[in-house]
């Protein structure tokens, strides 16, 4: 399995697991005070893997100048304002309910991708896609059923769409360090909701659980945001959110074993749609001739058939390493995914 494939699957675990647990969490904090504190346990946790990785001396990415725009952006929608529509919908529906209801942040980061930022995708990915959202409609539809409950669905939808934004903008970026990147966005995002909480006179919970939403803010957005960045960086930005779409499923599943929720058939027929739309990703092979353009940039990488360079400093022969390079033209045919080095015409 390789590196982006792997790192996908793992954040879709992490993050589909979190979402039951923050549904939890919420008998005890109000909304935007929970998603300051997920926030902020992310970064800090993170904060602190860097420190420990720069001590160790680690070779990782670095954050070029022209990078901090796309990741100011991402930070206001991914982490600003997603994790606010997020818990304002967890509080207003089930927890089973809202964990598949976040497949359609796949189908709205695909939309983007494609239609603003012009990554490749074929019939396959497509028809996926068709099926993740009608399964998003059966369970929005349900839920309107109860007047009630519409203001749930409608704000876990408005976190996906904010989401999806953050995704297409945080590939702009997934070249630089993937710690350093979902720690400056923990921390950013964990200090303005936390600002916003006090603001609205949102109290605080005791420091138990506090320190239980920092820790579940650690594992399921650091840990799993990193691990979506270097995804982005292998298999690009709707291929990333296919493997993601498996996080709704995990906190389904935790959502009805855990917290003891039901499940109506209108329920399992949406799985099962989702379920078929993530096979239809997985299924995708994607090859043909295709060129590579003079390339100047700086990333973690190791010397495989993309990297045959040449060293200006004195080399100790490990690898994976980070320095600048210079990638040469060149034409080759073999599978590939719209990756860092693969964001070519078709």
């Amino acid at each position: 399995m390789s590196p982006g494939i792997a790192s996908a699957l793992a954040a879709a675990i992490l993050f589909g697991a979190s979402t039951p647990l923050a549904k939890a969490l919420l008998a005890h904090v109000a909304a935007v005070a929970l998603a300051g504190l997920l926030y902020l346990g992310a970064g800090a946790g993170l904060l602190g893997v860097w420190l420990w990785r720069r001590m160790r001396d680690v070779g990782t990415g670095i954050m070029e100048r022209q990078d901090i725009p796309w990741l100011a952006a991402a930070i206001v929608f991914g982490g600003v304002l997603g994790p606010i529509l997020l818990m304002l919908g967890l509080a207003r529906m089930s927890a089973a309910g809202a964990s598949l209801l976040l497949n359609l942040e796949n189908v709205f980061t695909a939309l983007v991708a494609w239609f603003v930022f012009h990554e490749h995708h074929d019939r396959r990915i497509v028809w996926g896609m068709v099926l993740i959202a009608l399964a998003g409609a059966l369970l929005t539809g349900q839920a309107y059923a109860r007047p009630t409950s519409i203001l749930g669905p409608l704000a876990v939808m408005g976190a996906c769409l904010c989401w999806a934004f953050d995704n297409n903008l945080t590939r702009r970026v997934s070249a630089g360090d993937p710690v350093m990147i979902a720690a400056i966005k923990g921390v950013a995002a964990g200090s303005v909701n936390t600002a916003v909480a006090l603001l609205l006179g949102e109290p605080f919970p005791s420091f138990s659980i506090g320190a239980a939403a920092g820790l579940v803010g650690f594992l399921g957005y650091g840990v799993s945001l990193a691990l979506f960045v270097t995804a982005l960086r292998h298999i690009g930005t709707a291929r990333t959110s296919a493997y993601f779409s498996a996080a709704p499923f995990v906190g389904a599943i935790m959502a009805l074993l855990w917290l003891h929720e039901s499940a109506s058939a209108v329920f399992w027929v949406a799985a099962g749609l989702m379920a078929v739309g993530l096979w239809l990703h997985l299924a995708e092979r994607h090859a043909h001739v295709h060129g590579h353009e003079t390339l100047v940039h700086s990333h973690r990488h190791a010397h495989d058939a993309h990297h045959q360079h040449a060293h200006d400093f004195p080399w100790d022969r490990r690898e994976p390493h980070v320095h600048r390079h210079v990638h040469e033209p060149l034409v080759h045919d073999h599978p590939h995914y719209p990756d860092i080095h693969h964001r070519h015409g078709h």
